[in-house]
């Protein structure tokens, strides 16, 4: 008798949720940035990894990190790289177009509000509380970006420790940005290219 055909039992893997079109990711990232007030990363994060899960926890925090050594704002590089990514250059404009269209005339209209009542006392602790909330939402995006590092070539504690490193040569010791990449960050990259080396099981 011939032998039966044998079928594989692994089942295959489901497509990856991505933008349906331009038209998609200009909408999502419209509604992306007028969500942002007092602090964009919080509502990234959980908007494209959490929601519509076009990034995993890892390529966010290694897209991020690109994005915010680049120059210009971080979002507004990340929404290029991910428009790029899927759509070329159209989509990287079309995603630019999305975080900056509607933020821009909603600022123009709150700067000419602001501006008749600048002095008042009351909006002044507004502002003062919002941005305690930015904080707060901030650090509590840092938190949960933290359990992507175990993935990281480096291993979670010497992410750790350059993280906390970081924080205090910003915060404490005020050491400039560019000093502090030109330094710590290709240090950085060079201790990842070894292990990932390493982990080929060959030397860089």
């Amino acid at each position: 008798m011939p032998d039966t055909p044998t079928h594989s039992s692994e089942a295959p893997s489901p497509a990856r949720p991505a933008p349906t079109s331009l038209t998609d990711l200009f909408i999502s990232f419209t509604l992306l940035a007028l969500q942002g007030f007092g602090g964009v990363l919080a509502i990234v994060q959980r908007e494209l990894v959490e929601n519509k899960k076009w990034l995993t926890k890892e390529e966010f925090v290694e897209d991020w990190a690109v994005a915010q050594i680049l120059p210009g704002g971080n979002v507004v590089n990340l929404a290029l790289m991910i428009g790029g990514r899927y759509f070329g250059l159209k989509g990287a404009m079309v995603a630019l177009a999305g975080m900056l269209t509607a933020p821009m005339l909603v600022a123009l209209v709150l700067a000419a509000l602001y501006a008749g009542v600048a002095e008042n006392l009351v909006v002044q602790g507004a502002l003062r509380g919002m941005g305690a909330v930015a904080a707060g939402l901030i650090t509590a995006t840092g938190i949960k970006m933290i359990g992507a590092l175990g993935k990281n070539p480096m291993g979670m504690t010497v992410c750790v420790g350059l993280a906390v490193i970081t924080f205090a040569a910003i915060a404490l010791v005020r050491i400039p940005l560019a000093t502090l990449l030109l330094t710590l960050g290709i240090l950085s990259c060079l201790w990842a290219y070894r292990k990932l080396g390493d982990g080929q099981g060959g030397k860089p």
